[in-house]
């Protein structure tokens, strides 16, 4: 498996914390920045992501800024990303489940660093399920 992780200055610590646990289970890792807390623009981060998991060059995406809110909106904004916000592990399983997301986007500012590597696990784990969900995604367009 092969990830791309992204992050903007808010998220830049826990993308690090991220970046060790992958590692740690051998997974691939493409570690589009930011590498610092120094300020920057979230959407120069998390659209290089989306694009990797778009052209195929990595499986799944992980973005964090400090809300995940605006990394939910650029990845979203690229043609075959369904990203998805999770809060928790229950919700980066079901945006797999039922959503068919490639992209996580975590929320550095309202995410307890202990629940990270639960919650990308999860992420990890999971598989969509298709059946009643597969007709849902496919409005979604992407």
């Amino acid at each position: 498996m092969k990830i791309a992780l992204g992050a903007d200055h808010r998220g830049y610590r826990y993308k690090e914390h991220i970046k060790q646990y992958l590692a740690s289970r051998d997974i691939q890792i493409v570690d589009f920045g930011t590498n610092s807390e120094e300020s920057v623009d979230y959407p120069d981060f998390g659209s290089k992501v989306a694009h990797a998991v778009a052209d195929g060059e990595v499986d799944l995406g992980i973005n964090i800024c400090g809300s995940g809110n605006g990394m939910l909106m650029v990845a979203n904004k690229v043609n075959g990303v369904r990203a998805g916000i999770a809060l928790n592990p229950d919700m980066a399983r079901l945006t797999r489940q039922h959503n068919n997301a490639n992209v996580l986007s975590i929320a550095a500012d309202f995410t307890p660093e202990d629940q990270l590597e639960p919650i990308v696990q999860a992420f990890l784990d999971a598989q969509f399920e298709g059946g009643r969900h597969t007709a849902r995604v496919a409005k979604i367009g992407t």
